[in-house]
């Protein structure tokens, strides 16, 4: 049996394409779990329950932890170390290998490459939280109390991510006839991880009992593409002219004080205004995989391709 914690999310679900290939053994955990795959459990639970946590979780050889909440720093920091805590607890009681999706918060704002080797230096709130839970499971897998992975993704697109930057920002703007927007310097280097190019990844590494007890950088193009060029690859996709609104951060301050989630991402601003490069070396290398280019990855967003 394989576990979702985080059922029906985007990487959820492209997880869940996967993972026919390796177990006949799924099980969906939300609190509102639809199965993706004909034979799917599913089951109710709450993450911050840690019975349901432990009752969901048992049975399972390997469980993922791909739960996303409200994008609230204050949400972050009283739901995100209790979720962790129930699901560590759950995985040890239980024997369950553990594969935790996280982003690339921890490591703050990083000059050159983010590799899995990148200490954790997070330069705003959400990032401190997130390096505290990371640790948390480290320190678990150092003590030998469990198998364990982190597999982390840049920024998402590719097709039905509703929450991605990308989607609300480009992809809706020129379905709409609308000019794209970006936020920051369009001309920093931004690297972002094609959905199913994620999914896999995560399938393939949990499924590698080699993989384990280690940090892995989820399979993302190694193309320095910056915010300019990848709204030009929008545009050609649409068969449209291409066109750019920036938006600066004093821009995105001022939004913020009628919608509440650009006021909770104006501390995240440093990715957009410094160069954000993510390297997935060590991946590619380790399984012979190739990312998806984002030529072909922006093409399949913007035409709804799976």
């Amino acid at each position: 049996m394989q576990t979702i914690l985080g059922a029906n999310g985007v990487i959820a679900r492209e997880l869940s394409k996967h993972l026919p290939s390796y177990t006949n053994g799924i099980r969906q955990v939300s609190r509102n779990p639809k199965p993706i795959n004909p034979n799917d459990e599913c089951v109710k639970a709450d993450l911050l329950n840690a019975q349901e946590v432990r009752a969901a979780v048992k049975g399972s050889e390997v469980v993922y932890l791909l739960a996303g909440l409200k994008y609230d720093v204050d949400v972050w920091r009283d739901q995100w170390p209790r979720i962790m805590r129930n699901v560590l607890d759950a995985c040890k009681e239980h024997g369950s290998r553990l594969v935790f999706f996280d982003n690339v918060y921890a490591y703050g704002l990083v000059r050159g490459a983010m590799t899995e080797q990148t200490p954790y230096n997070p330069t705003s709130k959400k990032g401190e939280v997130r390096a505290r839970i990371a640790t948390e499971l480290l320190d678990e897998v150092k003590s030998g109390n469990l198998q364990a992975m982190i597999v982390r993704g840049a920024d998402f697109y590719g097709p039905n991510t509703p929450l991605s930057l990308i989607h609300a920002t480009v992809e809706e703007r020129l379905k709409s006839g609308k000019t794209p927007q970006w936020i920051g310097n369009p001309k920093r280097v931004h690297s972002f991880t094609y959905t199913p190019d994620a999914g896999k990844s995560v399938a393939v590494l949990a499924n590698s009992t080699t993989a384990y007890n280690q940090t892995w950088h989820a399979l993302t193009s190694n193309e320095k593409i910056t915010g300019e060029a990848l709204v030009r690859l929008a545009c050609d996709a649409a068969a449209r002219p291409y066109g750019l609104q920036v938006l600066p951060k004093f821009g995105v301050r001022i939004m913020g004080l009628f919608v509440p989630v650009l006021r909770e991402f104006v501390e995240m601003m440093y990715q957009f205004e410094e160069d954000y490069f993510f390297d997935s070396t060590k991946l590619s290398t380790a399984f012979n995989l190739t990312a998806t280019s984002y030529r072909e990855g922006i093409a399949k967003m913007i035409n709804g391709e799976s």
